[in-house]
């Protein structure tokens, strides 16, 4: 696996991080603004909370909220320049911090200039799949501004190709791709080949929601994939107390493991933040799982200090979840100081038992309310994991009989 076994990564989303404007109403709402540079104040917080990777939502020009791409080849200028851009690379690599972008390659900004000139009948036809009769354009999700490429063209594997290799160049390490169940399997088989002859330890992550999960990874060639399925078993079993969702999902997570490593998290950009869905003691259990089970972990900005925030289905439905931080981190709430200790211990925990991004789970008691599991590595470490609702909820991590953490909120 390489470097990307010891990643743990700081999710940001720069333009809500930032607190640039997401749908401008005008063009001094476009303007060239350095905000990026805001992230430089952050790194160092980023080593202290235990992280060694910053996985960046969109940054390149979009239309709206950076899902809808207008130039792959260029730094939104909501967030700055190239030169910012550059900057940050080189103080993350200043600190050993590796960048994952995010790659949006199944669809594009109905603005994108390509799309114009396709409908006016120009050779960027290829690039998207136009109804013959009408010249309307294929959508994601219903979603009229977003125009989806098509991924049977070769100009497209071509495009996305240059686009990786571009950025790539400039210094990130990888690439987290959005939508990735929504494009087929093989279109990622032609492109990762030819990006990783260049560029042989790059770490590529799929965003999938739903689907055969390892059919995905054997036929598409991709490093790793989002794992939702885990996600919701965490906090709805500590939200229902039936932790027998849970230990269900850990025994799939462990068959899982046999062909690939998952992306493991409880927070992202796209959903509602745990301090939300749950209280501050099952919360703190809910991030005890995620640094406890096998996985390549993130944790979602904010999440680390108990942020709230709700996900809602309507226009501006993330911006509760995609929320500005503090100029620097001396500006942090001290409510939240909780959740930062947790993080801080339970990274310092997985640090020191490295094994357990590939460890499987093993159940050893299970009721609706309480649940031990041993997570167990490949030459047999072994730690215990307690958790409880009954009562006030807590976690103990344990080995040998030696107790490493108690958890209780």
């Amino acid at each position: 696996m390489g470097w990307s076994e010891h990643a743990i990564w700081w999710h940001v989303y720069p333009l809500g991080f930032t607190g640039a404007p997401i749908r401008p109403d005008d063009a001094a709402g476009r303007e060239l603004r350095p905000r990026l540079g805001r992230l430089e104040n952050w790194l160092d917080y980023v080593i202290e909370l235990g992280c060694n990777g910053l996985l960046l939502g969109p940054v390149f020009e979009s239309e709206s909220h950076g899902y809808d791409t207008t130039d792959f080849f260029r730094i939104d200028p909501r967030l700055g320049d190239q030169a910012d851009f550059d900057r940050l690379v080189a103080e993350c690599g200043r600190r050993g911090i590796r960048i994952l972008l995010d790659g949006v390659f199944n669809h594009v900004g109905r603005g994108h200039p390509a799309f114009a000139r396709a409908v006016e009948g120009g050779p960027e036809r290829d690039l998207f799949v136009l109804d013959p009769a009408t010249g309307e354009p294929a959508v994601f999700e219903g979603h009229g501004s977003l125009v989806e490429l098509n991924h049977e063209s070769q100009a497209v594997v071509d495009l996305v190709v240059e686009v990786m290799l571009h950025w790539l160049r400039r210094g990130i390490s990888g690439w987290r791709l959005d939508a990735a169940y929504a494009v087929v399997p093989s279109f990622w088989a032609k492109v990762l080949p030819r990006v990783r002859s260049e560029f042989p330890d790059a770490w590529f992550v799929g965003e999938v929601i739903h689907g055969d999960v390892v059919a995905i990874v054997e036929q598409s060639g991709l490093d790793s994939l989002t794992q939702y399925e885990l996600w919701k078993a965490t906090w709805s079993s500590l939200k229902d107390g039936n932790f027998f969702e849970l230990d269900w999902c850990l025994q799939r997570h462990n068959e899982l493991l046999k062909t690939f490593v998952p992306q493991t998290f409880v927070g992202n950009h796209d959903v509602t933040r745990i301090a939300t869905t749950l209280e501050a003691p099952r919360a703190a259990l809910a991030h005890v799982v995620l640094f406890t089970v096998a996985g390549i972990p993130s944790v979602y900005y904010g999440d680390e200090q108990a942020f709230h925030g709700t996900k809602s289905e309507r226009v501006g439905g993330d911006d509760e979840v995609r929320p500005p931080f503090p100029d620097s981190p001396a500006e942090l709430s001290s409510i939240g100081e909780w959740a930062h200790r947790l993080h801080q211990d339970l990274i310092s925990l997985r640090r020191r038992h490295p094994w357990l991004t590939t460890a499987r789970t093993e159940t050893t008691a299970l009721t609706n309310t309480s649940y031990s599991y041993d997570a167990v590595g490949a030459d047999g470490e072994r730690l215990t994991v307690a958790l409880t609702l009954e009562g006030s909820p807590s976690a103990t991590v344990t080995a040998g009989g030696e107790t490493l953490l108690h958890v209780a909120v």
